[in-house]
């Protein structure tokens, strides 16, 4: 029998065929939902970018118009019932013609602006916690829209900020200047510290700070390079606040207008020049124009008269007539020799005391035209002394000085300050350890060294020896200027440090100075200008008792005149959705 084989190629090629196309259907399902997973991953990135791109343009809308606000907050023109125009400023240049900008409340072309209508005193955010300040709370709200991208997805942003006058007097220390602290003994500071510039920390036995530390440029834990003990010994600080030190931060400056380097914010102390607007910036800083008094001195006269407040109006003398018609609480008589400077004083005496009981009597009617004008009583005065004798130094002194009125005092002048005894300093009882509650109150001049009650002009020109000082307490914020440390060609010169901040011409040894209050350097010193000195040439150094005033941390305690540093203090910013 004859049989027919079997076409096993045939079936083989059939079975191939069908595998082939199999597998060609599945790549092509698969190729299909590849693609298909491209094109909405391009889409998905596509409007991400999209919408970050517009989110980016939104902000920068919001930051526009937060520096135009911050710019006329600065220069002390900034008007919240005039939001309006800040409301039209949105970006114009070329890459803003491809957006379109609400808003986001139906307003085109439109930057939201709100701001509180008046100043509230409130804590501070950000970087400024446990601040408070004079504040306008103020929200900024921007929503950009693409116009020539293939998904037109818009975004929006808010960003809620405080346009803040911070009183200067808030900080323990406070330097416009390099901040220099390389204590020999055991030193704490219990209050914040702020530097617009470097700070330079080598403390040669201990340093501990309380509270935050931080510097608008470099810390560095050694001494500043000119110092003649640069690469000295050294311990390292301790720092409390876990945030501490705090380099690069924000700069806080006054608003005296467009130059805020440390020789011009010294104009605040100086007199103004004839004819000067006390409504322009530098001229709301001076302080002759925001003192209840001015006093000022001649080779012949001596003249007091209320402040810019009363249109400087002339006062008369509450003692003599004619000739002999002085003012009790001045005398212009004294001179002692400045063994730093090396130089004799021409004196101007302030006698607290006398100042308090002519307030009472003689200046009682000042004293009830200026609670009506102002809701206190006088509480500040200016002294310019202008006498000037060659090779002698023209300088302003407070003395008797440990009770003051319940209004507090601040004393001001262009000329280096003294103050001698206890200050603000109130003892309940003779022979009672029991103190009363202390007065707000400041010191401001050139420079500003303390002398003890034991201090005598008589002595002042004799040894270190025949100069020794008490325990004295002064109980004052202190603004004034410092030499700063420097290479004078060649050699090495040390400011002082924070330590030295406050000058002593006295036999301190065994004395201790009990000082809380609010050190602030601001400039240069251009009188008080000869270097410091390591102790036992012209002074001893006493054993520093010193503290931040916590007073101070109370708006209605501060002293009076407080300069306000201003600042854009940032809180809440948020994305939101676009409408």
């Amino acid at each position: 029998m004859q049989t027919r084989p079997q076409n096993r190629n045939g079936a083989r090629a059939g079975y191939a065929l069908m595998t082939v196309m199999a597998a060609t259907g599945v790549s092509i399902a698969l190729y299909a939902s590849a693609a298909k997973w491209t094109s909405v991953s391009v889409s998905l990135n596509e409007r991400n970018n999209t919408y970050a791109t517009s989110l980016a343009v939104a902000e920068g809308a919001t930051e526009q118009t937060l520096a135009y606000m911050a710019r006329d907050f600065a220069n002390q023109t900034y008007n919240p019932a005039n939001v309006s125009a800040y409301q039209s400023l949105v970006p114009t240049n070329d890459g803003a013609a491809a957006y379109q900008f609400t808003d986001n409340a139906g307003g085109l072309n439109q930057t939201y602006v709100s701001s509180s209508s008046t100043m509230v005193m409130t804590n501070l955010d950000s970087q400024f916690a446990g601040l408070y300040g004079l504040t306008y709370s103020c929200r900024v709200r921007s929503s950009a829209k693409p116009l020539t991208t293939l998904y037109r997805i818009p975004a929006a942003v808010q960003q809620d900020i405080q346009l803040a006058s911070i009183p200067v007097f808030q900080f323990a220390i406070f330097y416009s200047m390099d901040l220099e602290i390389n204590p020999g003994a055991q030193m704490t500071v219990t209050g914040k510290v702020h530097s617009n510039a470097n700070l330079y920390c080598a403390p040669r036995v201990g340093l501990e700070f309380a509270d935050s530390v931080a510097s608008v440029g470099r810390y560095y834990d050694t001494r500043n390079p000119n110092d003649p003990q640069y690469g000295s010994g050294k311990v390292e600080p301790v720092f409390d606040d876990t945030n501490s030190p705090s380099p690069f931060t924000s700069s806080l400056t006054l608003p005296i207008g467009t130059n805020n380097s440390p020789a011009s914010v010294r104009g605040i102390l100086d007199v103004p020049a004839l004819g000067e607007d006390p409504n322009s910036q530098i001229g709301q800083q001076r302080y002759y124009n925001k003192t209840d008094l001015v006093v000022t001195v001649t080779p012949t006269n001596t003249l007091v008269q209320t402040g810019e407040w009363n249109n400087f109006q002339n006062l008369g003398p509450d003692l003599g007539i004619g000739t002999n018609a002085s003012y009790s609480f001045i005398a212009t008589n004294s001179s002692f020799y400045d063994a730093r400077e090396q130089k004799n004083t021409v004196t101007t005496d302030l006698d607290v005391g006398a100042l308090t009981n002519w307030m009472a009597n003689a200046g009682a009617s000042i004293n009830s035209t200026l609670k009506f004008a102002t809701g206190h009583k006088v509480n500040s005065i200016y002294i310019n002394d202008t006498r000037s004798v060659a090779g002698t130094l023209t300088t302003v002194r407070v003395k008797n000085g440990q009770y003051l009125a319940a209004d507090g005092l601040t004393v001001a002048t262009s000329q280096p300050l003294y103050v001698q005894g206890h200050f603000n300093a109130p003892i309940a009882a003779v022979g009672s350890t029991n103190t009363l509650a202390t007065a707000p109150a400041s010191l401001l001049g050139d420079s500003i060294t303390v002398l003890s009650p034991n201090w005598l002009d008589a002595n002042s020109n004799k040894g270190l020896s025949q100069r020794a000082a008490l325990d004295t307490s002064v109980n004052a914020a202190f603004l004034a200027g410092i030499v700063q440390t420097t290479n004078n060609v060649g050699t090495k010169h040390y400011s002082g440090g924070v330590e030295n901040f406050p000058r002593f011409l006295e036999d301190w040894s065994n004395k201790t100075l009990t000082y809380n209050g609010s050190m602030v350097v601001m400039f240069p010193s251009k009188y008080a200008t000869n270097w410091w000195i390591d102790p036992g040439t012209y002074y001893n150094a006493p054993n520093r008792k010193w503290a931040f005033d916590l007073n101070f941390l109370n708006y209605n305690r501060l002293p009076p005149g407080t300069p306000q540093v201003r600042k854009v203090v940032r809180g809440q910013w948020s994305s939101i959705a676009a409408k």
